[in-house]
């Protein structure tokens, strides 16, 4: 499954890549800079007693990343209670975390099983190039979700006319070319980079910044463009959540009945959980990513980014919605058995 997914992503830009590999520089001395065929990912703990222990902890979440993502997805497609904006932006969410564990996870799978930490040019880039996409998508997601309970809580009497069909699908739409354009550009970018003989990457995936640390080449202009990126992507969509809460928060104290600020707060509760997580970890990678040496707690980072935040969105906004749970329960349960309950 892994093997046939990496293949599934990689091969439509393989084209395009192989035709911008790096080249040598005339002012670079001889033998420091090379045309690159591989890089190596060094992965999290190189105790070759531990890579069973890895690979079967890896795997575990991976499968039960895809499980409670594709549960999210069934029930929101299934259940026509849930046809809401706010459950489709959920349903668009889980795919988008499907495919964001899926750039990263299975390759390092295939690599501890086979002993190899080595990762093609082709693959680095690509891996690079949907990863970006799918960080950014989650970030721009949360976003738009936070605007959606911004909008259900503080102008409830507008709510279908202003987050009707029309605006949720140009939201999405506007999301996922923000994304792929600048994770283009940034690739394009990267391929302009001539890399020298060490290409060992401190990490389980090829991650931008790392990559950039083994250039030979000026890499100016791919700083300057990887902190643009990281204040589109990054702050300007945190601060929109952060402005969206507020206004909900001062809504909330506004209401007189304690039943109505308890259902008004639990509306966001599991968003405001998924988003802290989100930033938290993304917080935590930034920061680490920023070091000449990267220490333990930058892959422990890493791991919460990548593999734990997507595994537990699925949990947090299944366990704290009841509309969600009862969906899931038709879905999972035999109609028989519902029924049954149905009538007692």
């Amino acid at each position: 499954m892994s093997e046939w997914f990496l293949n599934a992503w990689h091969i439509p830009v393989l084209n395009t890549l192989s035709s911008f590999r790096p080249v040598s520089m005339s002012y670079m001395e001889p033998g420091n800079q090379t045309a690159i065929s591989n890089f190596i990912l060094l992965g999290l703990w190189e105790d070759k007693a531990l890579q069973p222990l890895l690979f079967g902890l890896f795997l575990s979440m991976y499968l039960v990343t895809i499980l409670g993502n594709l549960l999210i997805l069934l029930a929101v497609s299934s259940d026509p209670h849930l046809h809401t904006p706010m459950y489709f932006f959920l349903s668009n969410l889980s795919f988008v975390d499907i495919c964001f564990t899926s750039t990263t996870v299975p390759k390092m799978l295939v690599n501890t099983q086979a002993q190899s930490k080595a990762i093609t040019y082709e693959g680095c880039l690509t891996q690079v190039y949907f990863f970006m996409i799918f960080s950014g998508l989650d970030s721009l997601l949360l976003t738009v979700m936070a605007y959606d309970r911004f909008v259900a809580i503080c102008h409830p009497l507008h709510y279908t006319v202003i987050m009707n069909p029309c605006l949720c699908g140009l939201l999405l739409l506007l999301s996922w070319l923000i994304c792929l354009t600048y994770s283009l550009l940034q690739s394009l970018m990267v391929l302009r980079v001539s890399f020298c003989k060490e290409t060992e990457v401190p990490h389980f995936f090829c991650e931008l910044a790392q990559i950039l640390k083994l250039a030979c080449s000026d890499t100016f202009a791919n700083d300057v463009l990887l902190y643009c990126v990281t204040g589109l992507l990054g702050i300007i969509p945190l601060s929109g959540i952060l402005y969206s809460y507020a206004k909900i928060i001062s809504s909330i104290v506004g209401i007189s009945s304690a039943g109505g600020k308890y259902k008004a707060f639990s509306t966001c509760g599991s968003h405001l959980s998924v988003v802290s997580l989100f930033y938290g970890a993304g917080l935590g990678v930034y920061l680490t990513s920023g070091t000449s040496h990267p220490s333990r707690r930058g892959s422990v980072a890493s791991v919460m980014y990548t593999v734990v935040a997507p595994m537990l969105n699925p949990f947090i906004y299944s366990l704290r919605n009841r509309e969600l749970k009862g969906a899931l329960r038709r879905l999972l349960q035999p109609r028989s058995l519902l029924s049954e309950r149905e009538r007692k």
